[in-house]
């Protein structure tokens, strides 16, 4: 069943390892490639995702995960760890899709069933999470996707989506549970038309 990918991981998958992530930043702010590049294989796919959950355009979450990660690189000399580096990342992530917005001045397009979600080459974004994205833009409000981007895909407990997104905790999980009752109701309506 398709909802077994909202837990999984896989190797690119949620990070949990706060300590590693911040050994990596700080490796980053001392010039060390490999570090990044191992920031960027534990963190992309997170980047990745919920910029594609603000943005609902595939290229433009693509522009912002390398805007993010250059950003990451500029900044990380001036980085701060508080035990929450993934909050950090995605705070970049936030203010560089809302400043793309800004700077188009135009809504989110929804995305079209035959719109490709990519996630360049590197084979971190399966077939089944690249459905499962796609569903996610189709059916669920802004907040709902980027509550369950930020959930399921980024490994984000709902007390520090609350944090992110400025919510109540309660509101929070009453979207997740809302958006997870529209999958679900959405995934059976496209059995039964099977």
């Amino acid at each position: 069943m398709l909802f077994l990918c909202l837990t999984s991981t896989n190797e690119y998958g949620p990070v949990k390892d706060n300590d590693l992530l911040d050994e990596l930043i700080i490796g980053v702010a001392n010039n060390d490639k490999e570090a990044f590049n191992l920031l960027y294989e534990k963190t992309s796919v997170s980047v990745y995702s919920f910029a594609l959950s603000i943005l609902k355009n595939a290229h433009d979450a693509e522009d912002v995960l390398q805007d993010c990660f250059i950003s990451i690189y500029d900044s990380a000399s001036e980085y701060r760890s508080y035990g929450k580096p993934m909050a950090w990342i995605i705070t970049i992530v936030k203010n560089l899709c809302l400043k793309k917005l800004r700077d188009r001045k135009k809504e989110p397009e929804p995305l079209s069933d035959n719109t490709d979600i990519s996630f360049s080459d590197n084979g971190s974004v399966t077939a089944e999470d690249k459905i499962l994205l796609t569903m996610c833009m189709n059916v669920l409000s802004d907040e709902e996707r980027q509550i369950v981007v930020l959930h399921a895909v980024s490994g984000f407990r709902h007390k520090e989506i609350a944090q992110i997104l400025s919510m109540q905790l309660s509101t929070v999980l009453s979207k997740y549970n809302r958006a997870l009752k529209k999958l679900r109701k959405n995934m059976t309506k496209g059995e039964q038309d099977v």
